[in-house]
C-alpha cells in the first residue's frame, strides 16, 4: 500500500477534516498533525474546567490521531525514522492512557510537546521540499 493510501486511510479512520480528497501526502499529515494538536489543547482545557467528559473525548480523538499517524509510517522507505516515529507515537498513547486514568494534565503537555516537536517539521517540510534542487538532463 503506498504512503498516499496508507494516509487516506489513515485520515478517513479518524475523521478529521474533508479535505483529505485533494490533499497529498505532506497535508495529509499536517492535516493529522493540525487536528492532533487541537484535541491535546482541547485536552488540556477541559481538565482546567474539571471537564470529565469533555477530556475523555479529547484524548480518546488525540488517540486515535496518533495510531492513524503510526498506521501511514513506511517502514520499507522510512526504516530508522519510521521505527523511532513508530516508538515515539506508541510512548504517546501508553502515555495519553496513564494521563486520563490518573488525570495527569502534566501526560496530556508532554505529549502536546513531543508532538509538536514532530508537527513543527512537518510544517517546514514543504518549504524544504520547494527549495530542494532539481537535476536538470544535459
Amino acid at each position: 500500500m503506498s504512503f498516499s493510501k496508507r494516509g487516506v486511510n489513515a485520515y478517513r479512520n479518524v475523521d478529521v477534516s474533508t479535505s483529505v480528497p485533494y490533499a497529498d501526502s505532506v497535508q495529509l499529515i499536517q492535516l493529522l498533525f493540525n487536528g492532533l494538536m487541537t484535541a491535546l489543547a482541547d485536552a488540556e482545557g477541559h481538565f482546567e474546567r474539571s471537564d470529565i467528559a469533555g477530556k475523555n473525548a479529547a484524548i480518546s480523538r488525540a488517540t486515535k490521531i496518533i495510531v492513524g499517524l503510526q498506521g501511514s509510517l513506511d517502514f520499507e522507505k522510512g526504516q530508522e525514522l519510521a521505527r523511532n516515529l513508530a516508538d515515539l507515537y506508541d510512548y504517546c498513547t501508553r502515555r495519553l492512557l496513564k494521563a486520563n486514568l490518573r488525570n495527569d494534565v502534566e501526560g496530556v503537555r508532554e505529549v502536546k510537546g513531543l508532538l509538536g516537536e514532530i508537527n513543527g517539521a512537518w510544517e517546514i517540510l514543504p518549504m524544504l521540499l520547494n527549495d530542494a534542487p532539481v537535476a536538470q538532463a544535459s
